[in-house]
């Protein structure tokens, strides 16, 4: 017995799912591998890197909330949401929205407030690095393979 397709998504719904995976995955990449390490290889001190730099991942992280959000609005359908969606991408879509969530609320206020800084600071790269991961594979996921 064969499980019936479920119909593909609207164009729009797949066109701004594949628009907010490469906004996400972009914003992470640029972010935390170029824009950050410039700061630090740029500006006179590390204190001030590191404030300007808090303050571009927090808008990255809240880049990553949209996208996310716009993501679970493309991943329903009018029968409701699947977590089979794309070959279980959502949850890798959720994985990243709650890493971006505690990056900003459980993480970087201990790194402002330079509370166990080894710690924290490595568990927010950790953390980082897996929300990028999260992010690339939801990109490869709804983007459309090449034509052939």
């Amino acid at each position: 017995m064969s499980v019936p397709a479920r119909p593909a998504p609207p164009a729009w719904k797949a066109r701004a799912a594949v628009f907010a995976a490469a906004l996400w995955w972009g914003s992470l990449s640029v972010t935390g591998f170029l824009a950050v390490p410039t700061l630090f290889a740029s500006l006179p001190t590390p204190a001030l890197a590191g404030n300007v730099a808090a303050r571009l991942f927090s808008a990255q992280g809240w880049v990553a909330v949209g996208c996310a959000l716009v993501l679970l609005f493309a991943a329903r359908s009018d029968e409701g949401s699947s977590m089979r969606w794309r070959g279980g991408v959502l949850a890798f879509v959720i994985a990243g929205l709650l890493l971006a969530l505690l990056g900003e609320f459980a993480v970087a206020p201990r790194i402002m407030a330079r509370e166990n800084l080894r710690l924290w600071h490595g568990l927010g790269t950790g953390m980082y690095v897996v929300q990028w991961l999260c992010a690339a594979l939801v990109l490869w996921r709804v983007a459309p393979p090449p034509a052939a």
